[in-house]
């Protein structure tokens, strides 16, 4: 069911939140018009816009009544606004209309291209609904589909806010808002896949919660990250220009648009942001959208587990019940009583049902002492309740630098020298830093 605001505990008044809501909406509102408008206005000037069509786009029906849910994303869109526990809810929610808005029209206006479909002659409520939408709409701005990309973000700000039977209404009118935009001919495929990047971009920049991926950025000065980050952002690059090039010969290449913003997302990354970008909590799991931006990069450092821990025992004994190994499956780590994650590109397993502390640190850098020893200190903690992993994303490095830590600190290695002796003896290969034993990722 719908939280009312009298429902919902706040820390401030819902006044200031209904206020809050409609400052944005008188922002907002005209903003989207007048940048809308004006794309469409350039794009109608020229006579080179092109369109992206796949043959079988041919067969899809035209379905006037589905006019009315294609609409009704205008009255959600400022309900949503209205819909928050606090002006943090409603300036994050503004964030991610403003950012999709922006996006959207810098590609109409770069990139336009054209609706082809003609619609046939409607009459009564979708005739007088298509009407005032053909008053302002025009047929230039296609892909990334604007509406898909709010749609992305209205139906994950009301999936938090609904149950019991509202919920899967909710998902089936969703649906049906999606389908809207090729039953009413207004979009062609390649806008829905572009729209929803877009969309979940969005959402990923301004999560409902914990920090925002840009605060505080600051540009590293450690020379193996800036090296990282390089990169990282050729990979995006290469991805990028594969689909703008790509695109010419075939519209599928602008798949690639996806890998290139994971990449850029992980660059980001390595060049001063940090494991934020990642947005796992403590309990290792983590925001829908960073599972979708980045599950490109995921699949690969899937890949690239398998390739170097294949033929090596998934985890092994340390001391007294602590296991040092790579990034489990569920059935892995229901063996044991605890699981220390210190992996922050990889999200626990769905089915998990064993004890999940997250440290997340990013790969290949050494993580801030405060946290190693956090770890370490959390790790010694959970021993005393039964047996405990420690992982990463191959058990070489991360993983290996907390045991390490937690080793010296309990006293069970008089030294970092020894931490790593013990390390060695347990078979497992692992890269700690010659100078201290710890971990350099």
């Amino acid at each position: 069911m719908v939280s009312s605001p009298a429902s919902v505990a706040r820390a401030e008044p819902y006044s200031r939140v209904v206020v809050r809501a409609a400052l944005w909406l008188a922002f907002l509102a005209p903003f989207f018009y007048l940048s809308y408008g004006f794309a469409n206005w350039l794009a109608s000037r020229r006579d080179d816009v092109g369109s992206i069509v796949f043959s079988w786009e041919h067969g899809i029906p035209f379905l006037a009544w589905t006019i009315v849910p294609y609409w009704s994303i205008n009255l959600f869109y400022g309900l949503s606004l209205l819909l928050n526990n606090d002006r943090q809810g409603v300036d994050r929610l503004a964030g991610r209309y403003l950012t999709a808005q922006i996006v959207a029209v810098i590609c109409f206006i770069l990139f336009p291209l054209t609706a082809t479909f003609v619609r046939p002659a409607t009459t009564g409520l979708p005739g007088f609904l298509f009407a005032v939408l053909g008053g302002f709409d025009k047929p230039f701005n296609q892909a990334p589909s604007l509406h898909i990309a709010l749609l992305a973000i209205i139906w994950d700000h009301w999936r938090h806010r609904l149950g019991g039977l509202l919920l899967p209404l909710w998902h089936g009118w969703s649906f049906l808002i999606g389908a809207s935009v090729l039953t009413t001919w207004q979009h062609h495929f390649i806008d829905i896949p572009t729209g929803a990047l877009l969309g979940f971009f969005a959402l990923w920049l301004f999560p409902r919660s914990g920090a925002l991926p840009f605060v505080g950025f600051r540009l590293t000065n450690d020379a193996k990250a800036r090296r990282l980050a390089r990169f990282y952002a050729l990979g995006a690059v290469l991805a990028l220009a594969g689909a703008a090039l790509g695109a010419f010969l075939c519209a599928v290449a602008l798949f690639l648009l996806w890998p290139a913003l994971a990449l850029a997302i992980v660059a980001f990354a390595y060049a001063g942001a940090g494991e934020k970008v990642f947005q796992k909590s403590a309990d290792g799991t983590m925001t829908l959208a960073s599972r979708v931006l980045l599950l490109p990069y995921r699949l690969g450092a899937r890949a690239n587990i398998w390739a170097w821990t294949r033929n090596l025992a998934p985890q092994v004994a340390i001391a007294e019940g602590v296991f040092l190994g790579r990034f489990p499956t569920a059935s892995e780590a229901n063996s044991f009583g605890t699981v220390i994650d210190l992996a922050a590109e990889l999200e626990k397993p769905a089915t998990t049902d064993c004890r999940w502390i997250s440290f997340p640190m990013i790969d290949l850098l050494p993580p801030p002492l405060a946290i190693r020893q956090q770890a370490a200190g959390a790790l010694e903690n959970a021993r005393r309740d039964g047996t405990v992993l420690v992982c990463c994303a191959l058990g070489f490095q991360r993983s290996a630098g907390v045991v390490a830590e937690w080793l010296v600190a309990t006293g069970r290695a008089g030294t970092p020298a020894l931490a790593r002796e013990m390390l060695a003896a347990a078979g497992r290969p692992i890269h700690l830093a010659e100078a201290t034993g710890r971990a350099a990722s």
